[in-house]
């Protein structure tokens, strides 16, 4: 039977879903208070989590306060912004755009207006996503952009760079003729039903229900108190991050992809595989993911983190047609994941899940 159950701060309780064949309800029940010291130890205000199993959300609830300044407790309605998590779904507009002939993954970034200046200029910055940045002659691709190989000699190795994300939407943008966060709107949020979502970006300020409920981000100080984070400065309408959403919409756009509802099998394969390098390497990303070896397990992954304001993780084991989602509204769930590596594993909520649920089924 499918069960569902909204927990508060102060409501413990869960059903006995995860998993079906072998769980118990207290086991469960362990895991969400597991969740919630893990999530004081690391001084998060207020925490978001689903889990999705064969299709079907069998937990969704919230751990302390989405505003603890206004004592709201955090729920699976509360909306988040959710940083980097913006990936996988931008990562879905190019490959629908691809499977519709109106963009092509692997013609040279060149090609587009603006690519060859910005390239040459944003390489002599001191940035260290600049570092290394070969533009001359420039080979680059969507398809390098999109599985963070641009860096070196493109499709060579693995370098985690938002900012080249970031700039993917430019492309997609020229060949479709329109504004990404409205590409986004047709081609995610509609389809899948996410009601509680939407991008921000300078230009798109959030629609005012959602803003009612975004939960505030927030800093931690040195002695572990949480004060309320600055705005975040203005940004473009790019690919890496600038969605909103709750932990139930993430479940839809999680159920969507994997029944095929928002790109084709064959594109959410190529999502979820290790981008192949012309050597044989398989390297620790896809499209849109990262993806890793766990215990003879294939995660795929993407975090989200916004410096002292926001985190995010969303967890897939495909072979067990199991999701973990949790969202946050400080950046106490981000584990400082090198640039250059998959280590989910590093991430304690990660952990947590992995030990009480994927060695179950």
């Amino acid at each position: 039977m499918k069960c569902i159950r909204y927990l508060s701060f102060l409501l413990i309780t869960a059903c006995i879903g995860i998993p079906v064949q072998a769980q118990s309800e207290q086991r469960v029940i362990e895991f969400i208070q597991l969740l919630d010291s893990l999530r004081i130890e690391a001084h998060i205000p207020g925490l978001s989590v689903a889990v999705v199993k064969n299709q079907e959300v069998v937990y969704a609830g919230g751990l302390g306060y989405s505003n603890p300044e206004k004592k709201i407790p955090a729920s699976a309605e509360t909306v988040y912004d959710v940083a980097s998590v913006a990936k996988p779904i931008s990562a879905v507009v190019a490959l629908r755009l691809n499977e519709e002939g109106v963009l092509n993954l692997d013609q040279p970034m060149s090609d587009y207006s603006e690519w060859t200046d910005f390239c040459s200029e944003f390489s002599e910055q001191p940035s260290i996503f600049a570092r290394d940045l070969q533009c001359n002659p420039s080979d680059h691709t969507l398809r390098h952009l999109l599985s963070h190989t641009v860096t070196g000699k493109p499709g060579t190795r693995f370098s985690y760079n938002p900012v080249l994300y970031s700039w993917a939407s430019r492309p997609v943008m020229e060949a479709a003729e329109a504004q990404f966060s409205d590409l986004v709107k047709q081609y995610v949020f509609e389809p899948a039903r996410m009601t509680h979502s939407a991008r921000r970006y300078r230009d798109l300020p959030l629609r005012n229900d959602l803003a009612q409920l975004l939960a505030p981000g927030h800093i931690i100080d040195l002695s572990g108190t949480a004060k309320p984070a600055p705005e975040p400065g203005p940004q473009g309408d790019g690919a890496a991050g600038g969605v909103i959403t709750t932990v139930l919409d993430l479940t839809r756009f999680d159920i969507a992809l994997d029944q095929g509802k928002l790109i084709s099998v064959k594109s959410r394969k190529i999502m979820m595989t290790p981008f192949q390098t012309d050597g044989g390497d398989l390297l620790p990303y896809g499209i849109g993911w990262f993806v890793e070896e766990y215990h003879g397990q294939t995660l795929i992954w993407h975090s989200g983190w916004w410096e002292d304001a926001y985190s995010a993780l969303y967890l897939k084991i495909p072979d067990l047609d199991l999701t973990f989602i949790i969202l946050a509204n400080s950046e106490g769930i981000w584990w400082n994941n090198s640039l250059d590596e998959a280590e989910v594993f590093r991430s304690t909520f990660a952990r947590a899940f992995l030990e009480a649920f994927a060695g179950e089924y």
